[in-house]
């Protein structure tokens, strides 16, 4: 058949630009259509792939390049997976994972070994290796888990943690069949696979996140760093292999060395997930399914009968140890189909396993054909298995996973909480150089939930001419709604002229019922200037909300700490518990460590009371705010500075906070820090109040918010004059 008479389309397809699109709209379409019929997206993406496949309709064979996709998924969920854990709470549980790992193992090795041995007839090597693939799983139900916002439940925490225990040691029993069976299992096999392993864990989990941190500061390209992301992944995935183990296990480590270093809410993540979801996990998923032959199945009996053996062991195995992780954990029925649905998936380690047993020949028979490890029923039963199993685990898990993400939508609806007001955060700017930054910083002090309530604002002298100052204008909130549209946050850009920016910022933040301030530190232009400078000290003057001033050193996905500085009294202000959430959102976005640094009294009020929102933070006694020399000396070059302020004459306020600007710019030069300003009275309702002496000036504004509107592909902002009414008749 020819097309234009130029192009011949015969099937197979050959064209890789057409066989391209029809994954595309595979991907695109068959999800879609086959929900409706209760079918969940991952298993309509393997019944697509076996439809089109080879055994199927031959639209498409499983060439090199879909192999290569396919790799590169399956390495994108164990990344996926390393990078999106909760490290905390996956160290405080690495005990549990590690016996839920083994217990795991043992109970699908065990049981897969004697079904094996006693009901199929197998030899003892090719029963171990069939035990092996009961006891590895695949981890296809994550992009559901990772979708719903749940991945950093207990119950995937310790799921997740023991995929990798229990993967390494089925690995590790296929290297040693494979080496047994011909005949180089000796000691320097052990001795190089543990050097190996040693090795290759050193080298990613401690020097794969100094380069990483030390990448990330010099070079802000999402591009670049994207780029950089996969191919340290790939490399620790290489490296694995090198070590005697399967790429996975490198994959999920590589995400793990990068975990504190790419925000939950970054750009970075959000670009990472989006190229996952969109192409390599369908690719992976499309790939599995191009596997699976439905004639064989009528062929063979034996292969029914292996499939369904194998089959029906390796569920009950699973479900057993999902079971006995349920009660052991006290879990709920909901995180037990969770558990269930993670691991009885079976699908790349499984494939893997029964193709190097297929392959393995350990004689001859008298006909002169080989005698293989498995053989083709076990081949051939197995990709029914992986079907079968991918399909459960699939409805399984997607169902847990929702019944959970609902009742934590439920708990929320059903105990507000009473101090939350609507996140309004106001961000005045004006240095191109900063916008990223404070954007950032805007963003990570925010509840993730909320992707609204952001507000980036440029004040101009109403006395300069127009045009280059919009066009400033218009620089400056293109990129703020860019910065945030990246994150999938919705930023407000706003415009307005006044004949003082403090006003301007002022008027801007009654009118939008702003909650919080982000400034900048500005730069001393000259001697007379102060430390926080004249546009800082107005706005304390006359703005009643939570005011952070920000100088920022390096990004804050690359800090490494931390170090909040407390006065005494602080938690008798009435603005403590704004401020006090603000820092929760800020340390668990950026996963860095918080320590504490306050009087007695408040660090006893704050474990007492507050220790659920900084469940991992270390607690240190600082007497007075002159003891900043000697918290220089504990300070690292990888810190962030947190001082809590307090406003003149409230409870928590001292002559000693005069100091502080001259000890941070004396001893922590090289640090990014943060003044927070608690809001003083009134609370969330009445968030900022105004000096109304100095608002009345003769002139007042009405201001139009900048209609800004990010294009998916463009990204282009629309832009507006903002009009500027006189109290005198002159023209708008």
């Amino acid at each position: 058949m020819f097309l234009n008479g130029l192009t011949e389309i015969t099937l197979p397809l050959k064209n890789p630009v057409l066989q391209f699109s029809l994954i595309l709209f595979i991907i695109l379409f068959v999800p879609f259509f086959l929900k409706r019929l209760r079918i969940p997206s991952l298993i309509s993406l393997i019944i697509a792939g076996a439809v089109a496949g080879p055994h199927g309709l031959n639209l498409m064979l499983r060439d090199s390049s879909i192999i290569l996709f396919g790799t590169v998924g399956l390495l994108y969920i164990m990344f996926l997976a390393g990078l999106e854990i909760d490290v905390a709470d996956f160290k405080k549980n690495s005990g549990k994972s590690i016996l839920f790992g083994l217990y795991t193992f043992l109970i699908s090795q065990l049981l897969g070994f004697f079904v094996a041995l006693y009901v199929l007839g197998f030899s003892l090597l090719s029963s171990v290796l069939i035990g092996s693939i009961f006891a590895s799983h695949t981890l296809i139900v994550y992009p559901v888990v990772s979708r719903l916002g749940i991945a950093k439940d207990k119950a995937v925490n310790i799921a997740v943690g023991g995929t990798m225990i229990t993967d390494t040691l089925a690995l590790l029993v296929l290297a040693v069949v494979a080496g047994s069976s011909s005949g180089e299992l000796t000691s320097a096999f052990w001795i190089r696979l543990f050097i190996g392993i040693t090795i290759f864990s050193l080298i990613v989990l401690l020097l794969f996140p100094f380069i990483a941190r030390w990448f990330f500061k010099r070079f802000d390209d999402s591009v670049l760093q994207y780029l950089f992301v996969l191919g340290m992944v790939f490399f620790a995935a290489f490296l694995a292999e090198v070590a005697g183990v399967e790429a996975i296990i490198g994959a999920f480590l590589g995400g793990l060395s990068l975990n504190r270093l790419i925000p939950h809410t970054s750009a970075l993540m959000n670009r990472i997930r989006f190229a996952g979801d969109a192409i390599f996990i369908p690719f992976f998923l499309i790939g599995v399914g191009m596997l699976i032959d439905f004639r064989a199945f009528f062929k063979d009996a034996e292969t029914i009968k292996v499939a369904l053996v194998i089959t029906v062991a390796a569920t009950v195995a699973k479900y057993f140890s999902a079971w006995i992780t349920q009660k052991i954990y006290g879990f709920s029925v909901d995180q037990r189909r969770l558990i269930f649905g993670l691991i009885s998936a079976h699908a790349a380690v499984a494939l893997a396993t029964v193709l190097i047993g297929y392959n393995s020949i350990t004689g001859y028979t008298l006909d002169g054909d080989p005698v293989r490890l498995l053989d083709k029923s076990v081949l051939n039963g197995t990709i029914l298995f992986i079907l079968v199993t991918c399909t459960l685990a699939s409805i399984v898990g997607e169902k847990g996973a929702q019944n959970i993400a609902f009742a934590e939508l439920a708990d929320e609806a059903s105990s507000p909480d009473v101090h939350a007001a609507p996140e309004r955060i106001l961000i005045p700017m004006n240095d191109m150089k900063t916008v990223d930054e404070l954007v950032n910083l805007g963003i990570t002090i925010k509840s993730p939930k909320n992707r609204d309530g952001l507000f980036a604002l440029h004040v101009a002298d109403s006395t300069s001419p127009g045009g280059a100052v919009e066009k400033h204008a218009e620089k400056l909130l293109e990129k703020a709604v860019i910065t945030a549209a990246s994150t999938d946050n919705d930023l407000t850009g706003v415009f307005r002229y006044d004949t003082s920016v403090a006003n301007g910022i002022a008027g801007v933040a009654r009118e939008q019922r702003v909650t919080d301030i982000i400034l900048g530190l500005h730069h001393k232009s000259s001697l007379a200037d102060s430390f926080l400078g004249g546009l800082s000290e107005m706005l304390l003057a006359t703005c009643n909300g939570t005011i952070f001033i920000y100088k920022p050193v390096q990004p804050l996905a690359t800090i490494k700490r931390t170090i909040a500085v407390i006065p005494e009294g602080a938690e008798s202000e009435e603005g403590f518990i704004f401020w006090k959430d603000r820092l929760s959102n800020m340390v668990n976005n950026s996963s860095s460590k918080l320590i504490f640094y306050a009087s007695k009294q408040t660090l006893g009020y704050l474990k007492e009371y507050h220790s659920a929102s900084f469940p991992n933070a270390e607690y240190k006694i600082f007497r007075t705010l002159d003891e900043f020399s000697g918290l220089a000396k504990e300070v690292r070059s990888d810190d962030n500075i947190v001082v809590v302020m307090s406003r003149r004459n409230y409870r928590s306020w001292h002559s000693r906070m005069a100091k502080i600007p001259a000890y941070l710019g004396k001893y922590f030069g090289r640090n990014s820090f943060i003044l927070i300003y608690p809001v003083q009275s009134g609370g969330a309702d009445e968030s900022i109040a105004f000096s109304e002496s100095r608002l009345s000036g003769g002139i007042q504004f009405s201001m139009v918010p900048l209609r800004s509107q990010v294009e998916s592909m463009l990204k282009r902002v629309s832009f507006k004059r903002i009009s500027l009414r006189r109290n005198r008749k002159e023209p708008q």
